[in-house]
């Protein structure tokens, strides 16, 4: 609890010191809000910039903090121009700890000297971030001696911050939902929970090499993004090795489009890898700001995304992929009714809701905005209004889905900064579409009827058996009751045989069905 309390200080006290206050309240134009913001900045040197104030509050406030300005960052449609170039640094750079720390890590980690394991190691940090920071390296000995590799550290004595931070935030969100008349409609306790628990994530690098180890595999046959390949011999939970990769920052849009980059064809390509790890892995990196995106510009490889930093990745149920995908495919056919009918049947609203009052909601918000390019369009303002006719029909917000929107919003700011004429929905919406087929068409049956061969497998071998069991225990029945049972038989023949006809007949109407889109669509 007393930690608690000097750590609520402190936050006061740099809030002060940086005059961000002075920044809220000079911010507004009611006349005595701005006397009030020149009486609170009386006596403090406040010359800098307001935007390198921020950013310095931010860091000087820790990983939490840093990691909140990284996501206000990619919204230069909400923020000041000055105030996102600014945020923009913490993507790149965060204070780098001393490298004799990093060494000293990597050397416990080992339990070997520096040199025994590398051959180089440049001493300063080619990236740093608010969880770890990353140099290059030269392994030395084994099989992969001669590697070019980049070692990934934690930063010391990071969970007493974290800790701090977050039972303030429990504090905090504690308050909201006891004092808020939406506390429970927001469920602040939660989302701070799946925070914690992405944070605590960070800090295990072995999780994070897992996390990349699994994207990997899923991305395998796409060719449209490099995920490092993690060196397990040299992996632990402090220390991380890794493939070294060679791109260029994908912020850098003038340095690409100089070496010949296909700019729009590269903005598509990051809504395709979105939706695919999204609605056909349920497992998607979540972390996708300027910072962790490189793009390749090696020959072989040339144009490819790198995906960089996996310490937080996203989850999805089946339920709320298929949920998430007929909302969107609703959304993307302007089928206003259906967004309304999904939000009813899947408990987030009230059951005594009126679908066409909700339907008219939704329409009035998401209709201004089709058949617009993203330069037109603002996903931040889109969720903004829905979050208001959510309070107003209290819709439940899913704490599942926080880093699914936050992702979103990741996504929408690269492909805005790459190609302010890309059309995010029409872009997405034949992926979508080819996706919802999938789930319905053959290829999901056959698949299921493969995920329950090995029950049926220990199911159908007994049946003889049980089968002989329970006629063997039968009692002699009269010739009436005997008729009556080859009757039933006779009943339950051909309710099996129009089962199979009418299944028969639909599997056949599916694949006509889908051979039909497939034409339509390509």
């Amino acid at each position: 609890m007393l930690q608690r309390a000097f750590r609520g200080v402190f936050i006061v006290w740099v809030v002060l010191r940086h005059g961000l206050d002075e920044l809220v309240l000079s911010s507004f134009r009611h006349p005595w809000l701005r006397l009030l913001a020149r009486i609170v900045s009386f006596g403090r040197r406040l010359d800098a910039p307001r935007g390198q104030r921020l950013r310095e509050a931010l860091e000087r406030l820790g990983p939490i903090f840093v990691k909140f300005g990284q996501v206000l960052s990619t919204r230069r449609d909400l923020l000041p121009p000055d105030i996102a170039r600014e945020l923009a640094r913490l993507q790149a750079r965060a204070p780098p700890f001393p490298s004799a720390v990093a060494v000293r890590t990597i050397e416990r980690a080992f339990g070997k000297p520096l040199e025994a394991v590398f051959s180089h190691f440049e001493q300063v940090p080619v990236a740093s971030a608010s969880i770890a920071q990353v140099h290059f390296a030269t392994l030395k000995d084994g099989r992969h001696g001669g590697r070019e590799v980049a070692v990934k550290v934690l930063r010391p004595n990071m969970l007493p911050v974290i800790e701090k931070d977050l039972s303030l935030m429990r504090m905090m969100a504690g308050w909201v939902e006891a004092l808020s008349a939406d506390g429970k409609r927001l469920k602040p306790r939660e989302v701070v929970a799946e925070f914690d628990k992405y944070l605590h994530d960070e800090l295990d690098l072995l999780r994070e090499a897992a996390n990349a180890a699994q994207l990997r595999r899923n991305m395998a046959g796409l060719d449209l993004v490099l995920i490092p390949e993690m060196l397990w011999d040299y992996c632990h939970t402090e220390v991380m090795v890794m493939e070294r990769m060679h791109g260029v920052p994908i912020n850098r849009v003038d340095e690409l489009r100089r070496r010949g980059v296909d700019i729009p064809r590269l903005a598509r390509d990051g809504v395709t890898i979105f939706f695919t790890q999204v609605f056909r892995d349920g497992f998607f990196h979540a972390d996708m700001h300027p910072g962790n995106i490189q793009v390749s510009v090696d020959p072989a490889t040339f144009g490819r995304y790198i995906s960089l930093d996996f310490g937080i990745v996203g989850t999805l149920t089946e339920f709320d992929k298929e949920y998430l995908a007929q909302n969107f495919t609703a959304f993307f056919r302007r089928d206003y009714k259906r967004v309304a009918e999904l939000h009813v049947e899947s408990g987030w609203v009230p059951p005594e809701t009126r679908i066409d009052e909700l339907e008219s909601a939704i329409r009035a918000v998401c209709e201004p905005y089709f058949d617009r390019p993203l330069k037109e369009i603002s996903l931040g303002m889109v969720l903004m209004r829905l979050f208001q006719t959510s309070r107003r029909f209290h819709v439940e917000i899913q704490p599942q889905l926080v880093l699914l929107q936050k992702t979103l919003l990741n996504i929408e700011g690269l492909g805005r900064d790459l190609d302010p004429e890309l059309d995010l929905w029409n872009t997405a919406k034949p992926f979508l579409e080819k996706w919802m087929l999938e789930q319905v068409g053959p290829q999901k049956l056959l698949q299921q009827l493969k995920d329950e061969a090995p029950q049926y497998a220990k199911l159908l071998p007994a049946l003889p058996r049980l089968l002989h069991d329970f006629l063997s225990q039968r009692p002699v029945v009269s010739r009436s009751e005997l008729q009556e049972l080859l009757r039933e038989q006779r009943r339950t023949n051909r309710l099996l045989q129009t089962l199979f006809y009418g299944g028969l007949g639909f599997v056949l109407g599916l694949i006509v069905m889908q051979v039909l889109v497939r034409v339509r669509l390509f």
